[in-house]
């Protein structure tokens, strides 16, 4: 089988890593202000009101169905938030407007890297490199047919210039998702010999845990310093 010229594989890896913000993993900052339990519900009340994942778990979004997400497993309202938030003015590589993914690598390393050229891409447009922000792991394992760019490492997806990479692997994840594929393994464009995964449906992101977390410093330079693993 084929998406679009490209190979599609059969995989199972029990162990991959992803690294969140940790500012997306503590409580919310409300729930302080709160002390019974009907407070807490009216406080759940405005959340639901203004939270994408939230709304996307009731009646879905555009892109993305509700019956898509997942309920009732460990860290499944982290697991939607992935889909649900997309970044309209700026998709990523393998997903565009109006629906995320689960990006994924075989190594903290490779994580660490993707991290490094996006948020020193990120603080080049402040001109300012200043900042402390860390990260923690969040592994998981993937099973299923999965687009495989490996063989193919010069495809247009894979170019590491986003005005042409990233239409070019929205087309394709738009063909895996057609195909019903639960995503696209591929070679890491900003790590050297690291392989990393576009998950495209939410069920296919199984066994979800919290592993270390890492700090990453830019005081003044655009190369950061990388504190870690601190621990959860």
């Amino acid at each position: 089988m084929e998406v679009a010229g490209i190979p599609v594989t059969t995989l199972a890896y029990p162990k991959t890593v992803r690294l969140v913000s940790t500012a997306r993993l503590r409580e919310a900052v409300l729930a302080s202000l709160v002390d019974t339990t009907e407070e807490f519900a009216e406080l759940a009340e405005i959340e639901a009101a203004t939270s994408t994942r939230i709304h996307a778990q009731a009646t879905g979004i555009s892109g993305l169905a509700a019956n898509e997400l997942v309920y009732d497993v460990p860290h499944a309202h982290f697991i939607n938030a992935s889909f649900a938030y997309a970044k309209p003015r700026e998709p990523n590589r393998f997903n565009g407007e109006t629906r995320g993914a689960w990006y994924a690598a075989l190594s903290v390393e490779t994580c660490l890297a993707e991290i490094i050229f996006h948020m020193t891409e990120f603080l080049a447009r402040t001109g300012v490199y200043q900042a402390t922000t860390d990260y923690a792991e969040m592994f998981c394992s993937v099973s299923g047919e999965f687009v495989d760019l490996r063989p193919v490492p010069n495809h247009p997806a894979l170019s590491p210039d986003k005005v042409t990479g990233y239409p070019e692997g929205n087309r394709l994840a738009l063909g895996a998702r057609s195909a019903g594929l639960n995503g696209i393994i591929y070679p890491s464009v900003r790590h050297d010999g690291g392989t990393c995964f576009a998950v495209l449906r939410p069920a296919a992101v199984q066994s979800v845990r919290q592993g270390d977390v890492w700090r990453f410093s830019w005081k003044g330079k655009p190369q950061p310093m990388i504190e870690g693993p601190l621990g959860a």
